[in-house]
Order: C-alpha cells, then sequence, then structure tokens
C-alpha cells in the first residue's frame, strides 16, 4: 500500500476511537457495548480463530503424505 493509504487508516482508525471514547453516548443494550474497542478486539480475535481453525483443518484434512503420488 501506498503512504497515504496508511495515514488515511491512521486518521480514520483514531477518529473512529476518540469518537466512540468521547463522542454522543448511546443506550447500551449489552454490557460488552460499555468496552472501549470491544468490537475491534473481538474482530481480531475472531480472525486468529479462523486462521488457526483452517491451518489445522489443513494440516488435518487437505495435506497429503509426502509420497502420496509415488505409490
Amino acid at each position: 500500500m501506498k503512504t497515504w493509504h496508511w495515514i488515511i487508516l491512521a486518521v480514520i482508525t483514531i477518529a473512529s476511537i476518540v469518537l466512540q471514547l468521547w463522542g454522543p453516548q448511546s443506550a447500551h443494550p449489552h454490557a460488552w457495548d460499555r468496552i472501549p474497542g470491544f468490537y475491534a478486539l473481538f474482530g481480531f480475535g475472531a480472525c486468529v480463530v479462523i486462521i488457526f481453525v483452517s491451518k489445522t483443518l489443513g494440516k488435518v484434512w487437505l495435506e497429503k503424505r509426502e509420497d502420496y503420488y509415488d505409490e
């Protein structure tokens, strides 16, 4: 990515965090809505879990022995 892409991404991220912390507060229908950055952390954790599950499934289910085609 180009440098200006990273700058725009950083500005949007910082603005999102600032607005979440000091912006207008709405009613919190769930307890986890009160935790700043919860959805960002939840999304990151979900991506990590998806990567580990995919790698495990690939090793167990898709990967064949080294001499599979030699037989």
